[in-house]
């Protein structure tokens, strides 16, 4: 019935177009790299997809076992109103078989215009769609009509696309993310739940009221140790009494390299955003056994700034760097919400009440709507309460792990884990091994191939006598970290 059912869908989406048989030049195929001669649909692929009404091939790059396209989706600005205008959407695709499951990953920023895996692909063994979230560049109407950057409609892009491309890849389907990624796979399977098989939510905070942050307050007051804490600490205070020397050599370097500070106003808010933030970067991104790195209480100026940089990053926190997240940062004001932590041992030392909210990082002249409240509550209420097939991973020293989605009693199928000791690039493989067999099972399930794994490997990981395999060795050109390290303070 699933697959009689997308055959009408497709039929639907990519009706009038002709579906051709033969492959066009390029790059090598499977048989050129030493894998099997692939079967006519397989040598077909790139013209299947550039059959689809509104796809375009960017480029094709080479790569092992796989065909790889960079690809624009012609797409509405508006989904509720497709006739006022498009713009085109890049999406890349990974392409192993149309027999195979297929994964839909989003970073919720940027498309990484090169051939990688997400970890739930490797699993199955899949298909994978990768998609640029909506305004990021160049995936940003021109003009850009910003009331059209929300949830609702960057989760239409991605139902827009899937129903183009389930035609063609007719398996099961898992949406999956990190972080910012995470969210987005949540929300698009909020609002289209019948659209994927299952869903992988990797490290994706849950921000429900924006005036309420006493769960990141709680995490930064209990994370690490209380040793490792007050050293943190105290780098934020002398920075802060050494603020003079160090704007001095924060506005030399960017007078050095061109950068400007028209968002914060000037180099002493940016750096007051710079120490600020260094706290919850080193938890971020760094391990604990790292803390002992931190400049102690006799630190010279050289080292609190080379430490700065090298946590916080005095780069990100100009024009130039924080540009390309204007979309973040948008729709952090208007519906995600931004979470702010209380800083007590800076009393006395800090300028500017608020310098480090979200609307300041949005240029004057977009204008930002009344933040909505109901956005992302509706979200957590339907996770808690209706939610099916839904993995979400966590990592146990993560400031955006303090307040995870939750699940509750009706939901289906549906997990919460935490990898212990993990930071922002918390993982399956992260987990405590009991964890790790009830997520990797999940996978395999939802992309309705768990039975492809060896007979012995289905027994001892039911009697968690050993650890269930991805069905695809581990390829160190092409598996990545489900969170790519971002700048600071992005989720």
């Amino acid at each position: 019935m699933r697959a009689v059912l997308r055959w009408v869908l497709a039929f639907v989406v990519l009706i009038g177009t002709a579906v051709a048989g033969t492959a066009s030049g390029g790059v090598a195929t499977a048989a050129e790299s030493g894998s099997a001669e692939p079967d006519r649909a397989e040598s077909g692929i790139k013209d299947r997809l550039l059959a689809i009404d509104g796809m375009e091939l960017v480029a094709e790059k080479p790569v092992d076992g796989y065909r790889f396209f960079v690809l624009t989706y012609e797409q509405p600005v508006d989904h509720r109103r497709p006739w006022r205008g498009t713009f085109e959407q890049r999406i890349s695709v990974l392409h192993k078989s149309v027999d195979r499951p297929t994964v839909f990953y989003t970073s919720g920023y940027g498309l990484n215009p090169n051939p990688s895996r997400s970890e739930p692909t490797r699993i199955a063994d899949a298909n994978q769609v990768s998609m640029e979230y909506r305004f990021f560049t160049p995936s940003r109407p021109e003009p850009a009509d910003w009331s059209k950057l929300d949830i609702w409609q960057a989760a239409s892009d991605q139902h827009r696309i899937h129903a183009a491309l389930d035609g063609i890849y007719d398996q099961n389907w898992i949406s999956t993310g990190g972080s910012k990624g995470g969210m987005t796979a949540t929300y698009y399977r909020r609002f289209y739940p019948r659209d994927m098989d299952g869903t992988v939510a990797y490290v994706a905070p849950n921000n429900t009221n924006i005036y309420n942050d006493r769960a990141y307050d709680r995490f930064f007051a209990t994370v690490s140790t209380r040793e490792c804490r007050d050293r943190l600490e105290g780098v934020q205070r002398q920075a802060l009494r050494q603020r003079g020397e160090l704007v001095a050599r924060y506005e030399e370097m960017a007078q050095k390299e061109g950068y400007s500070f028209e968002l914060y106003g000037s180099a002493d808010r940016a750096f007051e955003v710079v120490v600020l933030d260094l706290v919850w970067a080193f938890f971020q991104y760094q391990d604990e056994a790292d803390c002992g790195q931190a400049p102690g209480a006799n630190a010279s100026v050289d080292e609190l700034y080379t430490y700065l940089d090298q946590v916080s990053g005095f780069a990100f926190y100009t024009d130039q760097g924080m540009t390309p997240y204007t979309p973040y940062y948008y729709q952090a004001a208007t519906e995600l919400g931004f979470p702010t932590v209380r800083t007590p041992h800076l009393r006395g030392l800090l300028r500017y009440p608020d310098v480090n909210h979200p609307r300041n990082a949005v240029p004057d002249e977009i204008d930002l709507p009344y933040f909505d409240w109901y956005a992302m509550r509706d979200i957590d209420r339907w996770v808690r309460g209706r939610s099916s097939q839904m993995l979400f991973v966590n990592g146990e020293n993560d400031p955006w792990g303090a307040e995870p989605f939750r699940v509750g009693r009706h939901t289906d199928d549906t997990h919460v884990f935490v990898a212990p000791g993990a930071n922002h690039g918390a993982n399956i493989a992260q987990l405590r091994d009991a964890d790790r067999v009830t997520a990797t099972e999940a996978v395999l399930r939802w992309a309705d191939v768990a039975d492809e794994r060896p007979a012995s490997g289905r027994a001892a990981a039911s009697s968690a006598a050993g650890l269930p395999q991805a069905l695809a060795p581990y390829d160190a050109s092409l598996d990545r970290p489900m969170v790519e390290r971002t700048p600071t303070r992005l989720p």
